[in-house]
């Protein structure tokens, strides 16, 4: 028997168009394609203060997928490390008031000096063991995003899902993985770590953009869906075999498409994930 799959969801991250629309465009441009959901950023909400966030997505009928981003968290003393937790927290409790579904934890990389990698790792995984404690205190969950290894040094020192998995198999329930595409195309354990997260029920959202060759910045020079070497059909079906029913969420950090006109990116990304996500939606 085949049973035919609901073409996905699509979600836009606000990064991928913020260099030219603050919330309010960047709600309606999502109003407007119909869609229901949108990651949002904390430094965004700022801006407009949380009451008129609220109102806008009342006003816009959008509800808050991803919330970015609780850190960062490593710091050279205690002292700056329990300062950077109170901000996450803080962070963490916008979220819920925003009824997230999930708020990004972002370790940061290692404090200027330091060489030492395996410290960093054990007191990110100590302070989130702390955030997890107050997010659970107000019904929010933690999403931990494995980021690529070029990026270790100076932005996040969890880099591969079989990490990410191991952190949240010692710390229990209200955290979860996002997979973000660019980030972790290249693990040779990716079918692997995405079945055991999805044993787990902890996969809480899929990130999409495209690795370019060559690429330029590995921060500021991820391409649009179709323009590079991932698979993300592939990834997309090793996704939803692993269990995962959410949406697919759009994130492009690039300095090329951040000067495009916002609609047309909007545009250009939803016609792409159509084209690459919603072939042969079926399962027997």
């Amino acid at each position: 028997m085949v049973e035919a799959l609901q073409p996905p969801e699509y979600v836009f991250n606000q990064a991928t168009i913020r260099e030219r629309w603050g919330l309010e465009p960047f709600l309606e441009g999502c109003a407007a394609r119909g869609l229901a959901r949108a990651s949002l950023w904390g430094d965004e909400i700022d801006k407009v203060g949380l009451a008129e966030a609220r109102r806008m997505l009342a006003r816009t009928g959008i509800s808050t997928f991803g919330f970015n981003r609780a850190g960062p968290l490593l710091a050279a003393g205690a002292a700056g490390r329990a300062a950077y937790l109170d901000r996450a927290r803080r962070t963490v409790d916008m979220a819920a008031e925003l009824a997230a579904d999930h708020v990004l934890v972002f370790s940061g990389g290692l404090a200027d000096g330091s060489r030492d990698l395996a410290g960093a790792r054990a007191q990110t995984e100590d302070a989130i063991g702390q955030l997890l404690d107050h997010a659970r205190s107000v019904g929010t969950t933690l999403a931990l995003e494995p980021l690529h290894p070029m990026v270790a040094g100076d932005r996040a020192v969890i880099v591969s899902l079989s990490h990410a998995n191991a952190i949240c198999e010692r710390l229990g329930e209200g955290i979860g993985i996002v997979a973000d595409a660019y980030h972790i195309w290249w693990d040779e354990r990716l079918a692997a770590e995405l079945a055991y997260a999805g044993a787990a029920g902890r996969i809480l959202g899929f990130h999409v953009s495209d690795w370019l060759v060559p690429t330029r910045h590995v921060l500021r020079d991820r391409g649009m869906m179709g323009d590079g070497i991932i698979d993300l059909a592939g990834m997309w079906r090793q996704v939803r075999a692993a269990g995962y029913t959410g949406p697919i969420e759009v994130e492009i950090f690039s300095d090329r498409w951040w000067a495009e006109d916002p609609d047309l990116v909007l545009d250009t990304a939803l016609q792409r994930c159509r084209g690459i996500f919603s072939g042969g939606s079926a399962i027997s």
